[in-house]
């Protein structure tokens, strides 16, 4: 029999990758609970899963994960619940913080009651590597306590986490939290740097540069944050555990700039701003952890996963 997994935020970028996944496997029933906010377009998202509408292992709930979710709970009957929806973004955060602690806070915290009323054992949740802030010592390690977020967005993901480690001590519900460094791929969100950077380079707009151009990230292409979703599903060793996906690479922006140039065939006109707050001016994995538990092992690099973005990028847009 095929095991049921319920995905939030299943039609967005990583939520859609996995669900691709995951049907592929052909050994599951897919849920998917969506809201299809318009932080971007609802019909891009809608557009992320329509290969798999007519597929009668999928099924999709369009719902606020801050609503009475029993229906759908009463329908699909999961076994596992891969926890993604979220507001997402720091500098977002600042203007909406209440919106950010509704839907990031609550709506996990009514996820985890739906786990623990129907049952659920095993939650996932996708967390991030903004919850380190400024102060932890590179490269940031799961074990590091000293996690000082300073973006409300960063504050959400490090109170869901706490959350999740609360039910999983009451209640016996086996956690998984895993903190994602800025993935990209085919089908990245729209405001994100990679994204929003070579839709300007393409039109021949300013690319907004905040800071000198030295800041520095993790990025992690989304092959490889399946893979490492995918192996978190499988993890049975503890009741509660957290891990970093990412690439344990930093990249500089200024090189990143020059990747996505040399392959969108354009010059990036420079448009400097200062630093804003919220951002942090590095994030850096310890992969180690994962490595060992989850035999993580990530396989692309940002030169190959940027030309996989714009091979993606020019085949979508132009």
């Amino acid at each position: 029999m095929n095991r049921r997994i319920l995905v939030t935020g299943g039609a967005g970028f990583i939520g859609s990758h996995l669900v691709d996944f995951l049907l592929k496997e052909n050994e599951w029933e897919v849920a998917v609970v969506d809201n299809f906010d318009d932080f971007y377009s609802p019909e891009i998202k809608k557009a992320n899963l329509k290969s798999h509408f007519s597929d009668p292992k999928f099924s999709l709930y369009e719902a606020d994960i801050r609503s009475n979710l029993s229906s759908v709970f009463e329908s699909f009957r999961p076994d596992i619940i891969v926890h993604l929806a979220a507001l997402a973004g720091v500098r977002p955060s600042l203007l909406r913080p209440r919106e950010y602690a509704e839907v990031n806070v609550a709506g996990t915290l009514n996820l985890l009651e739906m786990a623990k009323v129907y049952g659920v054992k095993k939650f996932i949740f996708g967390s991030s590597s903004s919850v380190y802030g400024e102060k932890c010592r590179v490269p940031f390690c799961e074990d590091d306590k000293a996690a000082y977020p300073i973006s409300p967005y960063a504050a959400t993901k490090l109170a869901g986490e706490h959350l999740c480690h609360t039910y999983s001590h009451l209640y016996g519900i086996q956690v998984v939290c895993l903190r994602f460094f800025t993935v990209y791929g085919a089908r990245q969100r729209p405001d994100l740097a990679i994204h929003k950077f070579s839709k300007l380079i393409w039109e021949e707009k300013p690319i907004p540069v905040f800071g000198d151009g030295t800041t520095k990230r993790d990025y992690t292409y989304i092959d490889d944050i399946i893979q490492g979703l995918r192996r978190s599903i499988d993890y049975e060793e503890s009741n509660y555990e957290i891990f970093n996906l990412g690439e344990s690479r930093t990249v500089e922006l200024g090189y990143l700039i020059e990747l996505l140039e040399k392959n969108l065939g354009k010059k990036a006109i420079i448009e400097k701003k200062p630093m804003q707050p919220g951002d942090v001016s590095i994030t850096f994995a310890d992969i180690s952890k994962a490595k060992m538990l989850l035999g993580y092992n990530p396989q692309t690099k940002i030169e190959d996963g940027i030309k996989k973005f714009a091979e993606w990028f020019k085949l979508q847009y132009f």
